[in-house]
């Protein structure tokens, strides 16, 4: 290796660190944007953090193991859109032994689509290999999520019992009979202090 190459490799190497510290802030957002509609902005309640009490998950009742987690929401994209992370187990307790079946260190993007009057979202787990696309609307009181996996199995994600301080979140499927709502997830969050 000549000294050009090493000179660019240390250039690529000091500039991937400052281009890293910047994205937090090229990503981030203080508000929603101007061309959203406020009675549209129906994620902005969840920006913030939150701790969640997992009672469900892959299909799997786990209420009595008492399995927590947490959230972190907050506006990104010149306000576009409303970014997430949902962690299980809770990152101080990923350093010890957990059941990877309830490994979760996932992403929620969330965009406005004005054509659609709805929002686009897409769900990446890359901590199962999982991810969800969906259309996401208010329904009353709740946030409905609607999508079909590459398999073909309907999912139904809602936001409920949303209030200030807290929501529960819910996860279902589809069953085959087309009628039957099968529970997947099931989390109470409660906002962080």
């Amino acid at each position: 290796m000549d000294d050009h190459t090493g000179l660019q490799a240390h250039d690529l190497a000091t500039r991937g660190s400052t281009t890293a510290l910047e994205l937090p802030i090229a990503l981030g957002a203080a508000d929603r944007a101007p061309e959203i509609p406020e009675a549209a902005d129906v994620y902005g309640w969840l920006v913030g953090s939150w701790t969640l009490e997992v009672r469900y998950y892959a299909g799997v009742n786990v209420s009595a193991l008492g399995v927590g987690g947490e959230l972190h929401a907050s506006r990104v994209l010149e306000g576009r859109g409303v970014q997430d992370v949902w962690i299980m187990p809770i990152r101080r307790d990923r350093g010890a032994p957990f059941d990877p079946a309830r490994n979760m260190y996932g992403t929620t993007l969330r965009i406005w689509d004005a054509a659609l009057e709805a929002w686009r979202i897409t769900w990446i787990n890359p901590a199962r290999n999982h991810t969800e696309q969906q259309i996401g609307r208010t329904s009353g009181a709740d946030i409905v999520q609607l999508g079909a996996r590459s398999n073909g199995t309907i999912t139904r994600w809602r936001f409920t019992e949303i209030t200030a301080r807290s929501f529960r979140w819910l996860g279902d499927t589809l069953d085959t009979d087309g009628q039957t709502w099968r529970r997947e997830g099931e989390f109470a969050a409660t906002r962080a202090a």
